[in-house]
């Protein structure tokens, strides 16, 4: 089996959810409708839209949704159309509702080889919600099927004082800590780590859970990417709702997916051009390769855990997979060209801009 053609960011605008965490962006932003929304098209058209003969090979493709992924039963069909296809799937999840992880676990058992859950370890709601016992069943579920998971704490302030309770859990539950990952203000334009304390202080706290991903997500927070990326081409993010896909989370819109299926889809690299003040979830762009001259750990080292009895976090299929990197099924393009493009994104960025500043003195 070959390496990743490409990564895809999926976004699907379900915002409900059964959890209230405070440092979710959608509570920051007080968003949650409690509305699951369908899709607008079947699951095997958006698999035809999203083809390894229209991307060009196998890709790593992660489910996630505003609010909690697993609610719509949708994204159950859908799964099973992209793991069919050849596809790797991510999904990021709460873990409690136990009948989507029944339905998955009763799939094809060749395909759930390639099925990846992202389990978001909601400490103090799965205490509160008495729902640690399903959470951790539903992992043992997923494992016992064949699929690969990982384990992924959200440091925030008001979990510091259950750090001990929480690396204690882990350890009997699982026999290995959880990964951590950043709590982040999505209401400041800097994209800051959501906490009381400073950064350095922030790391040294978390750092107790010993986490690789923890280590590289806080080498890269806060510094501005200003090498070739290509992000637009390797790797792009899509609306499963309307079909709208773009470079990256900010960057250029590049059509819709849902449009003239049979023919090719459009790509364009974001180049030196981003947008964004630092690449907040470069764990998983970065490492998988989108700027190929940054040396990074692969993604395979920054998810996986071994456990005290001898086994691991993911399986072997996975582990060669989320290994591989973009640019060994991708063409590198020259100096010159990289020049040309990045002359030119940057040219469509600052046009965006003043359409945004126009429409909004418009509806003044």
């Amino acid at each position: 089996m070959g390496g990743i053609k490409r990564y895809i960011e999926t976004f699907i605008a379900t915002e409900a959810c059964n959890f209230r965490c405070h440092y979710c962006y959608i509570t920051q932003k007080r968003l949650f409708n409690n509305k699951v929304l369908k899709l607008q098209h079947s699951p095997q058209f958006i698999r035809k839209a999203l083809s390894q003969e229209r991307l060009g090979g196998t890709c790593l493709i992660n489910l996630c949704a505003g609010g909690e992924t697993l609610i719509s039963r949708d994204i159950i069909l859908l799964t099973k159309e992209f793991l069919e296809e050849g596809h790797f799937v991510s999904i990021v999840t709460n873990g409690v509702l136990s009948k989507r992880f029944d339905e998955i676990c009763g799939f094809e058992k060749e395909p759930l080889q390639r099925l990846f859950f992202k389990f978001s370890f909601h400490y103090m709601e799965l205490q509160r919600l008495n729902l640690m016992d399903d959470f951790f069943e539903n992992i043992k579920k997923i494992r016992n099927a064949g699929c690969s998971f990982a384990l992924e704490l959200t440091p925030s302030d008001e979990a510091i004082p259950f750090i001990d309770e929480i690396k204690k859990t882990c350890m009997e539950r699982l026999g290995a800590l959880c990964h951590c990952t950043i709590a982040r203000n999505d209401n400041d334009e800097k994209i800051s780590h959501l906490s009381k304390h400073l950064f350095d202080e922030y790391k040294k706290i978390w750092n107790v859970f010993n986490s690789a991903q923890f280590d590289f997500k806080t080498n890269i927070f806060y510094e501005k990417r200003k090498e070739f990326c290509y992000a637009g081409d390797w790797s792009f993010c899509v609306n499963l709702l309307d079909g709208n896909y773009r470079q990256c989370y900010s960057e250029q819109e590049l059509g819709n997916a849902y449009e003239s299926i049979d023919k090719p889809l459009k790509f364009a690299p974001v180049g030196t051009a981003c947008s964004l003040p630092h690449c907040y979830n470069g764990h998983a762009f970065l490492s998988l390769g989108v700027i190929p001259e940054m040396k990074t750990p692969t993604y395979a080292e920054l998810r996986n855990r071994e456990c005290l009895n001898g086994t691991s976090w993911l399986s072997e299929t996975m582990v060669n997979f989320f290994s591989s990197k973009l640019s060994e099924n991708n063409s590198v393009l020259s100096k010159k060209e990289q020049k040309q493009i990045s002359g030119k994104a940057k040219q469509n960025g600052w046009l965006s801009k003043i359409k945004s500043k126009l429409r909004k003195i418009s509806m003044l």
